[in-house]
């Protein structure tokens, strides 16, 4: 199936944005309405709407008394809070722009990005940081990430225009140091309304929200997502596998957002069956292998609806909500995403009003990710992709992570699909390595099993030729405890190739 059969995006209607087209705009208009609704919950008590809103209006009052203006950067850092779901939108309304950073960075990481986006303060809850911050540049404002209030005037609130810059959200930098991806509140709201129409997001809804909020999972779909559709959430500074299952039942949730490692955990839990009475379960930000899809919908009952997205395009891709969520695909367009397969390389390329205009000060960045036709400008995503015989897309690999060995090409997640179902294998991820006889070859990096020996090179090539030609097999296996991954479970297979 080629892309010209291919369905465009999920549902038929058209897509329109609310009429302001920013994120602000659209979410103050629902949240001004049924002011005493709840909106959060956290460990420390709730929050309704209204108290949402007059809390950001006083914080924004605050940071004008720090002199900062509409356009100016500012740093916020924290725990999945109300705190920082107010530090957030309270500087979106403002008009400032909001670099979310990563908690877990280490000193040489976070310089990097102060340095990059200059911000002008910073709101954060990491004991180091205000030390760190204040040493690379003195002249930043930081401040613990608590609300603070203010006696003076509240200034004038969402007056941004579609266009203007919300985020500079900083890549995972599997490649290199993290570019900033610069998001306006046009994109922002389109990758937000575009989950909650295809996955029926209503204010009807309680998400249990335990994703970090520098991410695009958990604020550009979650939070932003909540509070868009007007539902409400449980903001949890962690993943706990029984605080959530405890939490369907007496906070009536109805919806999970997680990465593969949570699924794993939760499929493990002895009261699993408590999922039941979930609305939506949906996993992204790494791939959810099949198997673990097939076993939670057997276990459980539960199809997982997997989706795919970027830090630079908000959501793309998402399974149906009503129909068949298909194990190893990631679905169908989103409302408002349009998108192609490159030519010969397989590369998917996307368009649409929830993709980026380019990266922080990185012109040269910009030239290598996008591409024009006639029509239209494309940013390149990197990912491979190929179309299903019911025309559902598959992430086959990323174009940088294609290993060439022998002049025939092997897509590194073909073969970690195919290894993680060897019985004594509990992780596994493949990557090139320089060879002179082949170019590159084939390395498989594995976990073995609990209480379980590795099991051999030959082994491993005897499990995988019964469903992988003989070019695609590792011909050499690392035993390691653990594989690298980023703060939402991707494995870095550039740090594997460096070891």
């Amino acid at each position: 199936m080629n892309l010209d059969e291919w369905p465009q995006h999920i549902g038929e209607e058209e897509f329109v944005l609310p009429v302001t087209e920013t994120l602000v705009g659209a979410c103050v208009a629902t949240l001004s309405q049924d002011s005493s609704r709840p909106l959060f919950y956290d460990a420390s008590g709730s929050i309704t709407r209204k108290e949402f809103l007059e809390r950001t209006s006083h914080l924004a009052a605050w940071l004008k008394t720090l002199g900062l203006c509409k356009g100016d950067r500012i740093l916020i850092s924290g725990s999945t809070t109300i705190d920082l779901a107010v530090a957030h939108m309270a500087a979106l309304r403002f008009g400032l722009i909001v670099v979310p950073v990563n908690g877990l960075y280490q000193k040489n990481e976070l310089e990097h990005v102060v340095n990059d986006a200059s911000p002008k303060a910073a709101l954060i809850d990491h004991g180091e940081w205000g030390k760190w911050i204040n040493s690379i540049n003195p002249k930043i404002f930081v401040s613990d990430i608590s609300a603070k209030f203010s006696d003076g005037l509240v200034p004038e609130l969402d007056q941004v225009k579609p266009e203007d810059p919300a985020l500079i959200v900083y890549t995972s930098g599997t490649t290199g140091r993290p570019k900033g991806a610069v998001l306006s509140q046009r994109n922002l709201l389109a990758g937000a309304h575009s989950v909650r129409l295809a996955w029926k997001w209503t204010e009807e809804d309680r998400l249990y929200l335990c994703l970090p909020l520098f991410h695009m999972h958990g604020m550009g779909v979650g939070l932003h997502g909540t509070l868009l559709s007007g539902s409400s959430a449980i903001l949890e500074e962690g993943f706990r596998a029984e605080e959530v299952l405890n939490a369907i039942e007496s906070k009536q949730v109805s919806m999970f957002f997680g990465v593969p490692t949570m699924y794993h955990r939760l499929i493990e839990h002895p009261q699993i069956q408590k999922m039941k009475k979930m609305r939506l379960c949906v996993s992204g930000s790494a791939p959810l292998p099949a198997s673990l899809h097939r076993q939670f919908n057997k276990d459980v009952g539960i199809q997982v609806l997997e989706r795919y997205g970027m830090t630079e395009t908000v959501m793309l891709v998402s399974n149906p909500y009503e129909g068949e969520r298909r194990p190893g695909t990631v679905g169908f367009s989103l409302p408002g995403v349009r998108l192609k397969l490159e030519e010969g390389s397989g590369e998917i390329l996307v368009n649409g009003p929830n993709v980026f205009e380019g990266y922080w000060n990185r012109p040269d960045a910009d030239s290598e990710s996008f591409s024009s036709d006639s029509v239209s400008r494309w940013f390149r995503t990197g990912d491979l992709g190929e179309l299903d015989e019911g025309g559902y897309l598959k992430i086959v690999g990323r174009k940088k992570e294609l290993i060439i060995s022998g002049g025939y090409n092997v897509y590194p997640r073909e073969v970690d699909d195919v290894l993680i179902t060897h019985p004594d294998i509990e992780e596994v991820a493949v990557a090139g390595v320089p060879s002179k006889e082949w170019g590159e070859e084939v390395v498989a990096w594995i976990v073995p099993s609990p209480n379980q020996e590795a099991p051999s090179l030959e082994e491993i090539r005897d499990f995988g030729r019964q469903y992988l030609a003989a070019y695609k097999l590792p011909k050499r296996v690392v035993v390691t405890d653990a594989l690298p991954r980023n703060a939402l479970g991707k494995v870095l297979r550039q740090e594997l190739r460096e070891k």
